[in-house]
């Protein structure tokens, strides 16, 4: 849409459009840590709500007013719209579970809201070039303000058991802070707390570490187009085999969530956590580098790993987590992984002038086999097992 010639308002250069993404990244680190402390000092329902409306309002302004203004008015509604939800929901999950008696069950229920979050995405892709065939860019415009719709009206219907401010066991203060007026802490309090928690800050890094392969899930296609160039000359038969391959990630992808709610029970492991790592980046790596679209398998089973590997470990780090700073922490997470998204852009965009997506995607595994190699010697009863070996 931002390129097309025929949109008025639109037919941006690519230096344009580049510069709306940098506009994006900028947002979301600018709204990411104030919308995780407003939702420990306020209803997180309200902001799960608020959300998608801000979201949508960006997403009309894309529609019916294209212009660069617009265009970039758009991305900073849809940065704030992300920032509101991202925290809220995991806070309101887990302390209304926890309120309940119930907070076991959480890395089943983020399991399961990941899995539809990529069935939703898996739906929107597939409509998204058919209702533009037949309504246009407006008629994507109004699906999109609609599923905007019907997510704030699904989020106000969520229950809230724990709303902040309400006086919890685990809301003491660490030694040495002190909370903020409101009750909730600050921010450098939380940060001290993350810091002197020595369980806490490792489980916070290994999850912002998890989403190096996440964040080149943008260039899936490009993997999948290289898997699939050579096999038959039209380009129409083509762009549908690489459709497929793309849904069969997305199944994986959905996998790895409804996995997580099965092993949740189990809890998080380090020596189980290390060897499903291994696999993943394994998988990843030799379903890549096959460059035959049956190793989409591979790169699917892959992407399911590591998408539960996520889920897991959010669900430990929401254990050691204060129900006083809970949004708070998962924001500062989510600045994290946006950090981690940015080296990853970067690494992809240094290294494709030499090697091709096949190659970059197999190098992208060897972080995981680093972190399950660190997560198995750093497991409880390593260190006796190679001093007995000694």
């Amino acid at each position: 849409m931002f390129a097309d010639p025929d949109v008025a308002g639109a037919g941006l250069s690519a230096a344009e459009i580049s510069s709306l993404f940098v506009l994006w990244s900028l947002c979301s680190f600018v709204f990411e840590i104030p919308t995780g402390m407003l939702a420990d000092r306020m209803p997180r329902r309200w902001l799960l709500v608020a959300g998608p409306v801000v979201t949508g309002a960006g997403f009309a302004l894309w529609t019916w007013w294209p212009s660069y203004g617009a265009f970039a008015a758009g991305f900073v509604l849809w940065s704030a719209g992300s920032s509101l939800r991202s925290g809220s929901l995991q806070a309101l999950l887990f302390d209304t579970l926890a309120a309940r008696g119930e907070s076991l069950r959480y890395a089943a229920l983020a399991g399961r809201v990941r899995a539809m979050g990529a069935c939703g995405v898996l739906l929107g892709t597939a409509l998204a070039a058919p209702l533009t065939a037949w309504g246009g860019y407006e008629a994507a415009g109004a699906a999109s303000l609609v599923s905007c719709g019907v997510c704030a009206l699904a989020s106000a219907a969520l229950p809230e058991d724990a709303p902040p401010g309400r006086s919890r066991r685990d809301d003491r203060p660490a030694p040495g802070t002190e909370p903020a007026a409101d009750g909730a802490p600050g921010l450098s309090a939380v940060a001290g707390m993350m810091w002197r928690r020595r369980s806490l800050r490792r489980v916070v890094v290994l999850l912002v570490a998890l989403t190096w392969v996440a964040a080149l899930d943008e260039y899936l296609p490009l993997l999948a187009d290289e898997m699939w160039s050579g096999r038959t000359e039209s380009g129409r038969s083509a762009a549908s085999g690489v459709a497929v391959l793309m849904v069969v990630v997305a199944v994986g992808d959905i996998g790895g969530g409804i996995a997580a709610g099965r092993t949740a029970t189990a809890g998080l492991a380090a020596r189980r956590l290390a060897r499903w790592l291994t696999a993943g980046a394994v998988a990843l790596a030799v379903g890549a580098l096959t460059g035959h679209p049956v190793g989409i398998l591979l790169v699917a089973f892959a992407f399911g790993v590591f998408g539960w590997s996520m889920v897991m470990v959010d669900a430990a780090m929401q254990q050691r987590v204060p129900s006083s700073s809970r949004a708070t922490v998962t924001s500062v997470v989510g600045v994290g992984e946006e950090m981690v998204a940015i080296a990853a852009y970067g690494a992809w965009a240094l290294g494709s002038g030499w090697l091709p997506p096949t190659a970059l995607f197999a190098i992208a595994a060897v972080p995981y086999v680093v972190v399950g190699v660190y997560l198995r010697l750093s497991a409880p009863g390593a260190t006796t097992a190679r001093a007995s070996a000694r």
